[in-house]
C-alpha cells in the first residue's frame, strides 16, 4: 500500500513531498477504471488507464521476483490528484473547525486526508535577534494520498509531521517558505511513516 504525503505553503507550493510503499496488504478493488470499458478500447491506452486507475499497483518481473512500480510514471497522476483535492480540502477547512480533514476527497481507489496548521489571516510572526520574520505558521496544508482506512494512524502522522514541521521552522537557517531539505526532517517523517501507516 502506497502513500504520498504533501507539505503546501499557503500558496499551495510543495514544500515538501514523500512517496512510502508500507508493507500492510492492498485492499483489492473489483472495480477499475478500465473495467467500465470495452476491450476493445483499453488496449491501445493500457498505459494511461492503468496509471489513472492506480499505476502503484502494477508490478514488474525481475530476476529477485516482483517489484513494484509507481514512483515515476504515475507521479505526475498523484499530483494531479492532490491538486484536484485542494478545492475541496479549502471548502471543507471553512465548514469545520477542526486540524484533521479525513476523507476530504477520492479519486478511484485514492483517499484524501489533509491537516491544517492553525493560523489566522495575519499569520503567526516570530522575533529573532530584534528583527520580525517572515510568516511561518499560517494554514500550511499537509495532504497526504492514501489507498487504505488508517484514520488513528494518519492523525497521529501528521501531528508528528505538524511537531518536526515547526521545530524546522524555529531553525534560524530555514525560511518559511523555501523547500525542506533537511536529511534529518526526511529521515524522521520517513520513521513516522513506517511506524503509523
Amino acid at each position: 500500500m502506497s502513500h504520498h504525503l504533501f507539505l503546501l505553503s499557503p500558496s499551495d507550493t510543495p514544500l515538501y513531498t514523500l512517496t512510502h510503499y508500507s508493507t500492510k496488504p492492498v485492499p483489492s478493488n473489483v472495480s477499475p477504471l478500465s473495467s467500465n470499458l470495452p476491450n476493445w478500447s483499453t488496449s491501445a491506452f493500457a498505459g494511461t488507464l492503468t496509471a489513472l486507475s492506480g499505476a502503484s499497483s502494477a508490478t514488474h518481473h525481475s530476476t529477485g521476483g516482483a517489484v513494484r512500480m509507481g514512483g515515476g510514471q504515475d507521479r505526475h497522476v498523484i499530483q494531479m490528484i492532490a491538486n484536484a483535492s485542494l478545492d475541496m480540502i479549502e471548502d471543507v477547512m471553512r465548514k469545520e473547525n477542526t486540524m484533521y480533514l479525513k476523507a476530504v476527497d477520492k479519486f478511484n481507489e485514492w483517499t484524501v486526508s489533509a491537516f491544517i496548521t492553525p493560523g489566522s489571516a495575519n499569520g503567526l510572526e516570530m522575533k529573532r535577534g530584534g528583527l520580525l520574520t517572515d510568516f511561518i505558521l499560517v494554514d500550511m496544508k499537509f495532504v497526504l494520498l492514501h489507498e487504505g482506512k488508517n484514520d488513528d494512524g494518519i492523525r497521529q502522522f501528521f501531528m508528528e509531521v505538524w511537531e518536526l514541521y515547526v521545530k524546522t521552522m524555529l531553525n534560524p537557517f530555514h525560511t518559511a517558505h523555501t523547500t525542506i531539505r533537511s536529511g534529518i526532517f526526511d529521515g524522521r517523517v520517513r520513521a513516522s511513516a513506517k511506524k503509523y501507516l
